[in-house]
C-alpha cells in the first residue's frame, strides 16, 4: 500500500459501488506524484474486480482538486535518476498522462461527482469520467497555464468533442473560470445539483446504471469511447454487433430480461 492511502481514500458506499475519495483538503486536493501513482493504481486493481459495477470519483473539503501541487509535488518514483531534463520531464508527464487511458480502459464506468473547484488535473478527471455531475459551488478552470503548459491530460483532444472547437479554443486559451450551470448548458456535464445533494445525486446515478447487466454496461462504454474514433456508421456498428455477440449467451442477460418483464430489481452473478 502506497503512503499515500490517507490522501486518497476507498470505501463501498452501496453495494456494487466502488467510492475514490481525494482527501487532501488543506492543499485544495493538489496531486502530488504519489498521488497520481496510488489513482492508478486503484484504477488499475479496480479493472479485475467483477463486484464493482460503478465508481464514483469525488473530494472532501471545498475544492474537488486544484490540480498538481506546484509546489510540493515530489517526483515520481517512475523517472530513474541520471537522466536528462527533457527526458526527466517527458517520463514525468507520462506518469501524469497514464490516467486517462486508465479511466477510459476501466471496464465499469467512472462517474466524477465534483463537489468544488476543478481546476488543472482536477478539470481533467472530470473531462475523462463517463458521466460528471457538480455541485452548484463547482467550476472548472484550465490551470494548466499556471504550470506554462496550457494542456494536459488530454483536453485539447476531449473538450472539443464536448463543446465544439470555438468554446474548447476559448477555455483552453483564456483559462477563464467556467461555472458550474454554464458548463452544463454548453456540455461539459451531465447535471448541476446543490451541494448538500452532491453524493445522492452520484449514489443515484450508479444505481441507475446497475439496474443493467455489468458486461453489457462494460461493452457499452468500449463501444461508446471506441466509436468516437470510427470512420463510419458500418464500423461503429460492426462494434456494436460483435458487443451483442459477447453478451448474447450470458446468465446476467437472460435475469435482466426475466427481471423487466416480472417487474423486480435484477440479480446478476456475473455470469
Amino acid at each position: 500500500m502506497s503512503d499515500t492511502q490517507d490522501e486518497i481514500l476507498t470505501d463501498c458506499p452501496a453495494p456494487g459501488v466502488l467510492r475514490i475519495t481525494l482527501n487532501r483538503p488543506d492543499a485544495g486536493n493538489a496531486f502530488t506524484f504519489a498521488m497520481y501513482e496510488r489513482l492508478a493504481e486503484i484504477f488499475t486493481e479496480t479493472a479485475y474486480l467483477p463486484d464493482v459495477q460503478a465508481v464514483i470519483l469525488t473530494a472532501t473539503g471545498r475544492m474537488f482538486s486544484v490540480g498538481h501541487d506546484l509546489q510540493n509535488g515530489g517526483s515520481s518514483a517512475q523517472v530513474p535518476s541520471g537522466i536528462g531534463a527533457a527526458h526527466a520531464s517527458r517520463l514525468s508527464a507520462r506518469a501524469i498522462n497514464q490516467l486517462p487511458a486508465l479511466m477510459r480502459a476501466l471496464p465499469q464506468p467512472i462517474i466524477a461527482a465534483v463537489n468544488g473547484t476543478a481546476a488543472g488535473a482536477g478539470y481533467g478527471l472530470a473531462l475523462n469520467a463517463d458521466l460528471t455531475i457538480a455541485a452548484r459551488s463547482a467550476k472548472f478552470v484550465n490551470a494548466f497555464h499556471n504550470a506554462g503548459t496550457g494542456h494536459e491530460f488530454g483536453l485539447s483532444y476531449l473538450l472539443p468533442r464536448a463543446v465544439g472547437t470555438q468554446r474548447a479554443m476559448e477555455l483552453l486559451l483564456t483559462g477563464r473560470h467556467l461555472p458550474a450551470e454554464e458548463a452544463r448548458e454548453i456540455g461539459l456535464i451531465l447535471r448541476v445539483v446543490d451541494d448538500a445533494a452532491l453524493m445522492d445525486e452520484a449514489l443515484a446515478l450508479a444505481d441507475a446504471i446497475m439496474l443493467n447487466a455489468p458486461l453489457g454496461t462494460q461493452i457499452t462504454k468500449q463501444s461508446v469511447w471506441l466509436n468516437l474514433g470510427a470512420t463510419s456508421l458500418e464500423a461503429a456498428m460492426e462494434m456494436e454487433t460483435r458487443g451483442q455477440a459477447v453478451t448474447a449467451g450470458t446468465a446476467d442477460r437472460v435475469e435482466k430480461r426475466a427481471a423487466f418483464f416480472e417487474k423486480r430489481r435484477p440479480e446478476f452473478k456475473n455470469q
